[in-house]
């Protein structure tokens, strides 16, 4: 809503309403939805693996696992992976949803561009291919975080303060990849004319 409200103002002066129909969907299915939802569940998440393994590896249930044949990664690792690679593309498509949303609402009420023109204008302009490249991204944040949340949580040590330490890197290292992955895959496409 942010970005239609500043882009209406834009827009208004050059008597180019209807284009923030593209720039609303554009970047919100492209680039903001997917970025913006990472960074929370990099933020909820990667917070949460690292500090629930860390405290199995205080607690010794690691070692117990282990010394009973049973595999930490196929258990703590590969479910909190799958749980990401799969909920983070249907969370990004619900925040596409919101995001065009509330573009419309902005675009309604500051441009007089009512639902069914946005709508329209989406059907006509917008290639469906900005849609799929959010999408496409979503699994990969989804992988990075929880790879660099299970990570640190495996780092842990022997004490208590470790704990909060190691947690707060990891929120810190899944942000900065994710928005490093985000920066590398905008380059790719942009030289692949995408």
């Amino acid at each position: 809503m942010v970005i239609a409200y500043q882009g209406a103002a834009q827009l208004e002066k050059f008597g180019a309403n209807i284009f923030i129909v593209e720039m609303i969907t554009i970047s919100a299915v492209r680039e903001l939805a997917p970025l913006l939802t990472a960074i929370v569940v990099a933020g909820r998440s990667a917070s949460s693996y690292t500090a629930q393994i860390g405290v199995m590896k205080l607690t010794d249930e690691i070692d117990a696992m282990s010394s009973m044949g049973f595999s930490p990664w196929n258990f703590l690792v590969l479910p909190r992976l799958f749980a990401l690679i799969i909920s983070l593309p249907l969370l990004v498509f619900f925040a596409d949803v919101v995001s065009i949303f509330g573009g419309m609402v902005i675009a309604s009420t500051r441009l007089d561009v009512s639902f069914v023109e946005f709508i329209d204008r989406i059907k006509e302009t917008v290639a469906l291919k900005h849609l799929i490249i959010g999408l496409v991204k979503a699994p990969i944040f989804g992988c990075i975080i929880a790879t660099i949340g299970c990570f640190r949580g495996f780092q842990i040590t022997s004490n208590t303060e470790s704990v909060g330490k190691y947690t707060t890197i990891s929120v810190v290292n899944a942000i900065f990849w994710v928005i490093a992955m985000d920066a590398l895959i905008s380059v790719f496409l942009t030289e692949l004319k995408l």
